[in-house]
């Protein structure tokens, strides 16, 4: 391994990892389900001090109050009943009905004997709503939209009863934040909450219930509360009733809406996805399990917005949602889902490369309430999906290469030498990552000028603070196209990233700083994202950035260097370049020798003489370099219009020795030309493919069914990899599953077989990966088609969940 780790690694990995007081359950379909939801809403808690006291303003989102069907006053009833207000208690299922006041029930009083909220994934409710993937009993709708329900009634309901439903949320429920609505059946709207009947047929009451497109997100508790000459009546609360409420990209009153239905399916509902990685010459593909409708993920999401102590009324806006949410991923400040660690040494957790989705991450976290170790922005990325897909707002998963880390606000990648050209490290704090994955989620944006709607860029990485907390967005793309980097939130720091100028200075006799060469297309080179409705890749560098070169990409690059901390930066510029440099390097598999390239152009009407060093280095895909293993220098004389090549081979042997995550390597290449002076200078990243698992289908797929994979893994090192270690997931197929194998020798086939249940119907993905200490990033996928059961598909445990780790034997083992 290499010495090159961060220096800030302290506050990347070494975090306190302190547990909720009472961490909360993972919900498990053989425990009690009412005794589990009982002692999860009992242990939610708001933090200490919220995010939106630190860094945002709070949003409450109000229902109109109905004034007879309000809050009273103390002592402002007459009947001996309890308050309208009061939050219903939890009560056994046994007690049936709870009469107001004194508990007796009078004749002719309207009694709610139960309640059908018609919330099995196969009704009506949940297909039109789009929730009947989510593997849950309970009702979960989306804000906007209407549902419906039966209320069963000890007689029919007459003209003059008067009824009331109600949905309450969080430890102090107010009807002014929203966090309690009342609804009165029949009476008109309340901030775009109703209720009428649409069927009365003798004791059984058919309700069409409206929820605002602004509702509150989350689990609410749901009443009925009814009023006659005879006295008044409150259904006890009971866990079964609870309500999931989710934002709406189908309502165009939401301000998460989208208008594409295509988008939707990808952007919501897909529970699988491509994550890119690698360099923009050699880009690697990962596949990712969202899983954002497994069992236990919600609450798992809901616990999120829990732990940073996010006030409820603040719940129903997305701007502030999102932003809370890329805070609370990453572990930093808050004891969020996941620890950072970029040091090399995944000893005491699971490397990043290693996982293959995020329900394995989000449910440990629900059941422990401890952060879990480790992440890398991929993996930051892809979980963040997870909960902004889960919640409802359609999410991608976007990777930009050649991602630049601005440290001090100048909007520029500086890159400082001596008179001779050698880098003066002890002044280079700015790095460019070989690639970085965010999100883009797809909202309105109020708190912004008009003309800043659509995607915004959130990022769960935890690189630098904004407002003193590590959380980045959401920020508009269009401004970061246009380099308006005074619109909230964090915008010079992500136009950096994606179109910043690599300037580079060199120190002069004097003891000043001389610019003398910038490379203006060094910076977010490409930006990808998987397409919509398929597996390609889709390149969506265009809503980042104007074409390089283009007076509009100047401009915008200049108008935000100008509002950074190094405004003139452009104002010394010298340009005198008739020679051209391009630096290549060869497609390789671990374990094979490479060569690397560097081609020199004159393009000039002189005979010129270039001397070039080249300096070799492994290094971490966040531009961590490890001490330089290999240097040529070279002279190269050049006729008008010629051009040369520069080769330098690097052994197996060679680079083996220093190889750290991503098996990537960076050339420096350096020189100048003599005659004209000219400063040649180049930052070339390449890496060396890993093998992909070969998964094989045996047999087919059925709802219920037990069914067989076979994994297939060649060992392309000479040496044996030790404690090796296979995950296995899938949404609807396989819940996580964590498989040890042991040694696998040099050059060593093996075959593995696993079972598993499939619990959906329809095409899915199973994933695996393989990870070692001496190799890692390998993956995995196959596609599933699940044909659904004879009696209909109906939800079950998918293949265990694989919490703890399981040994197996190698079904057979051979030679290369």
């Amino acid at each position: 391994m290499m010495d090159g780790s961060r220096s800030d690694m302290g506050r990347w990995g070494g975090n306190p990892l302190q547990p909720p007081a009472t961490p909360s359950p993972e919900p498990d379909r053989d425990r009690d389900r009412d005794r589990d939801r009982d002692r999860d809403r009992r242990s939610r808690r708001g933090g200490a001090r919220s995010l939106w006291a630190r860094c945002c303003g709070c949003c409450s989102g109000r229902n109109r109050e109905d004034d007879e069907w309000g809050p009273e006053t103390s002592g402002s009833r007459n009947r001996g009943s309890s308050s309208w207000n009061r939050r219903p208690e939890p009560e056994s299922r046994g007690s049936g009905v709870n009469a107001a006041g004194d508990g007796t029930i009078r004749e002719g009083m309207l009694v709610v004997t139960g309640v059908d909220l018609l919330s099995s994934r196969s009704d009506q409710n949940r297909r039109e709503h789009h929730t009947d993937e989510f593997e849950y009993d309970e009702l979960i709708v989306r804000r906007g939209q209407p549902f419906h329900m039966v209320l069963f009634l000890n007689r029919p309901y007459e003209s003059s009863d008067r009824m009331a439903l109600e949905l309450l949320i969080g430890n102090n429920p107010e009807v002014g934040k929203g966090t309690h609505v009342i609804i009165p059946v029949d009476k008109g709207s309340s901030g775009g909450w109703k209720a009428h009947v649409t069927k009365a047929s003798g004791q059984n009451l058919n309700l069409r219930v409206h929820t605002s497109p602004n509702a509150i997100i989350g689990k609410f508790q749901f009443t009925v509360r009814t009023r006659c000459e005879a006295g008044e009546f409150q259904l006890p609360f009971h866990p079964r009733n609870e309500i999931y409420i989710l934002f709406n990209p189908w309502c165009s009153e939401d301000i998460v809406y989208v208008d594409h239905e295509d988008w939707r399916q990808e952007y919501v509902l897909n529970e699988s996805g491509r994550i890119y990685y690698g360099t923009e010459a050699q880009i690697g593909e990962r596949t990712w399990n969202y899983g954002q409708f497994d069992h236990g993920v919600l609450d798992a999401c809901l616990y999120i917005l829990d732990r940073r102590g996010m006030p409820y009324g603040g719940r129903g806006d997305p701007v502030s949602v999102s932003r809370v949410i890329s805070a609370m991923v990453n572990s930093l400040d808050d004891n969020g889902v996941l620890i950072g660690n970029w040091s090399g040494d995944y000893s005491r957790g699971t490397n990043p490369s290693a996982w293959v989705g995020s329900v394995e991450i989000l449910l440990s976290y629900l059941r422990t309430g401890y952060s879990v170790p480790y992440g890398q922005c991929w993996v930051f990325a892809g979980v963040t999906t997870t909960v902004l897909r889960c919640l409802g707002l359609a999410t991608r998963t976007v990777t930009n290469f050649n991602s630049a880390h601005d440290t001090d606000t100048s909007l520029t990648m500086d890159i400082y030498f001596d008179e001779n050209m050698k880098p003066l490290e002890h002044l280079n704090h700015d790095s460019v990552w070989n690639f970085h994955v965010w999100n883009d989620c797809w909202m309105k944006r109020p708190d912004l000028p008009s003309g800043f709607d659509g995607w915004q860029v959130v990022d769960a990485t935890p690189q630098e603070t904004s407002s003193g907390i590590f959380c980045c967005g959401p920020c508009s793309v269009e401004s970061i196209k246009n380099g308006l980097v005074y619109m909230k939130y964090d915008t010079p720091f992500i136009f950096a990233e994606v179109n910043s100028d690599k300037v580079y200075w060199q120190r002069q006799e004097d003891g000043s700083f001389k610019i003398v060469y910038v490379e203006e297309k060094a910076i977010g080179t490409l930006i990808v994202t998987k397409a919509v409705s398929s597996n390609m890749r889709e390149d969506i560098t265009h809503t980042y950035k104007h074409p390089e070169g283009s007076d509009a990409e100047r401009k915008a690059v200049e108008t935000a260097a100008a509002h950074g901390s190094k405004p003139n930066v452009y104002a010394s510029r010298d340009s005198a370049e008739d020679v051209a440099m391009q630096v290549e390097a060869q497609d390789a598999v671990m374990g094979q020798d490479l060569t690397v390239s560097v081609v020199l152009s004159n393009h000039g009407s002189s005979r010129r003489t270039v001397k070039l060093h080249l300096y070799l280095s492994v290094t971490y895909y966040t531009g961590v370099t490890g001490p330089i293993f290999k240097e040529s220098k070279k002279e190269v004389a050049l006729e008008p219009g010629a051009s040369d090549r520069v080769t330098m081979p690097v052994a197996y042997k060679e680079y083996r020795p220093h190889l750290v995550d991503q098996g990537a390597m960076l050339l420096n290449v350096s020189g100048h030309v003599k005659e004209s002076r000219q400063v040649l200078a180049k930052q070339h990243t390449f890496r060396v493919r890993t093998p992909d698992l070969s998964l094989t289908l045996l047999g087919a797929a059925v709802v219920g069914q037990e069914c067989e994979v076979q994994i297939i893994f060649k060992n392309p090192l000479p040496i044996t990899l030790t404690k090796v270690v296979f995950r296995l997931e899938g949404s609807g197929l396989q819940r996580p599953k964590v498989l040890n194998v042991g040694d696998i020798g040099g050059n060593e086939t093996v075959t593995l077989r696993q079972t598993f249940v499939p619990a959906r119907p329809g095409p899915r993905q199973l994933i695996a990966s393989l990870d070692s200490p001496q190799l890692s990033q390998v993956h995995g996928v196959i596609q599933v088609d699940v044909a659904p059961a004879s009696g209909g598909a109906v939800f079950s445990g998918a293949g265990g969940d694989g919490r703890s780790g399981e040994s197996i034997p190698m079904a057979s083992r051979g030679g290369a």
